[in-house]
């Protein structure tokens, strides 16, 4: 589906033998598959996936061997060879499995083991210090958090550029439809030109009204030239977010032109339903990322504060198969227990009060963050609405203004009013027509912005 809409939004844009149409949806889908930006917000993405796969690298297996040889004078004082792997587990246990050969004529007795060598089968525990979290598992569930931030750093990339894509298509739509009003304003002062002057030759109209024609003409010339400005700058704004397949910007040629600003739009979100999106907003929930980011730097500090306790135990065996699974410290083992802690433990109340602050500081900024866009959100609901208000208002408007000019043209043609009055009936009614297809792309603009308020975005259907 995604690959017909791409090649129907490339004909759009490429097909210079007719006319043709570029819809908002086909605008935004294309924007948002092919956009640098919106390439970037993808590629967050994978931040958060390579952080996590380096934090759960903390867990990989290790392998190690140590080799220690030393021969002098034609005699071999020793040769330690000890190689082993250590496995990290979840909680918080190593596990190891180690093997020593050594042998030389000075080693040390408490190194020498039997010819065959000698396994090693046991684990290191930290019942302290370590027992819920240590710095492995804290880091592998921030890269985790991390990851799920990434996602509504992506959103909220995609919100913003949704909501400056919008806008700019519907000024586009909004000049296009002005440069239409404006040609046919001069279309129809070019023919009452051509008709005064045709009277006047026969003698039906003063040589003044043909001056005043002619200066309609000219007036209306350079509103129309004036009106083309307006087009080309906003179709030049417009390109900014066409780009093709291939990372190529993407130009609109000529005949291509948008979906008429006075159509009517399906809204698809209520207000009420808008206000309860607000609480997932892309821009709470990176606030809320950083709080569980800092919660899971608090537990770390705080079991920074017990002592370290840590006990080692392996089985001695010569093999594989005889290991003592039945029997504990009766016979061929060898454990250890380490016990250390500060005196004054300064420096870990230090770090843990120090988190505890930026973590209270973090949700003050929360609940600032989260009055801010709930504010933001009313006002764009409520700026929409204004807005829905004044186009109904102004639609009227136009209604009456074109009324009034059926009425002078009728009066006009009866000889009962003159070309000035008909002239002025017939720039009202542009002007309002104007300020009606501009009223039209803002409140267009003004639900994209209710949108972005919300975090919503752009939602392709």
């Amino acid at each position: 589906m995604r690959l017909i809409l791409a090649i129907i939004a490339f004909g759009f844009i490429f097909n210079t033998q007719a006319q043709d149409l570029l819809t908002y949806q086909e605008y935004m889908l294309w924007v948002r598959d092919y956009h640098p930006v919106a390439k970037q917000a993808d590629v967050t993405l994978r931040f958060g996936d390579q952080e996590l796969l380096a934090a759960r690298g903390g867990f990989d297996p290790v392998a190690f061997m140590d080799v220690n040889a030393k021969r002098f004078n034609d005699t071999d004082y020793y040769d330690r060879r000890t190689a082993g792997v250590v496995v990290p587990t979840w909680g918080g246990v190593e596990l190891k499995g180690i093997g020593e050969q050594n042998r030389g004529a000075f080693l040390n007795p408490e190194q020498r083991v039997p010819d065959s060598g000698l396994l090693a089968l046991g684990a290191s525990v930290n019942i302290g210090q370590g027992l819920f979290i240590d710095r492995r598992r804290a880091a592998l569930r921030q890269a985790q958090i991390y990851r799920d931030a990434t996602r509504a750093e992506r959103d909220l990339i995609l919100n913003d550029l949704y909501l400056d894509a919008a806008d700019s298509y519907w000024q586009w739509a909004a000049d296009y439809n002005n440069l239409q009003v404006v040609k046919e304003g001069l279309r129809l002062a070019e023919m009452r030109f051509d008709m005064v002057k045709e009277s006047f030759i026969q003698g039906d109209f003063p040589a003044i009204d043909t001056v005043e024609a002619y200066t309609q003409v000219m007036d209306r010339q350079y509103r129309f030239q004036q009106a083309e400005i307006n087009f080309f700058e906003s179709t030049q704004m417009v390109n900014t977010f066409l780009w093709d397949a291939d990372e190529a910007p993407a130009e609109l040629l000529i005949g291509v032109f948008p979906e008429d600003v006075l159509d009517p739009f399906v809204y698809d979100y209520n207000v009420d339903a808008l206000r309860e999106y607000v609480v997932s907003h892309p821009e709470l929930q990176l606030t809320d990322f950083d709080i569980a980011n800092l919660e899971v730097e608090r537990r770390f500090r705080a079991e920074m504060l017990k002592p370290v306790l840590k006990v080692d135990y392996n089985f001695l065996t010569t093999s594989i198969n005889d290991v003592p699974m039945n029997s504990f410290f009766v016979n061929d083992y060898k454990w250890g227990l380490t016990v250390s802690t500060p005196l004054f433990l300064r420096r870990e109340r230090g770090n843990l009060g120090f988190t505890k602050a930026r973590l209270d500081f973090k949700n003050y900024q929360r609940d600032l963050k989260f009055i801010q866009l709930r504010n933001k959100l009313e006002t764009e609901i409520f700026n929409f609405e204004t807005v829905q208000q004044q186009l109904v208002t102004f639609t009227n408007n136009v209604t009456g203004l074109q009324r009034l000019l059926d009425g002078e043209m009728t009066r006009f043609q009866i000889g009962e009013s003159s070309l000035f009055l008909v002239n002025a009936r017939e720039v009202s009614l542009f002007q309002a027509q104007q300020t009606l297809n501009q009223l039209a792309a803002k409140r267009k603009t003004a639900y994209a912005k209710m949108l972005n308020a919300a975090g919503l975005g752009f939602d392709p259907q």
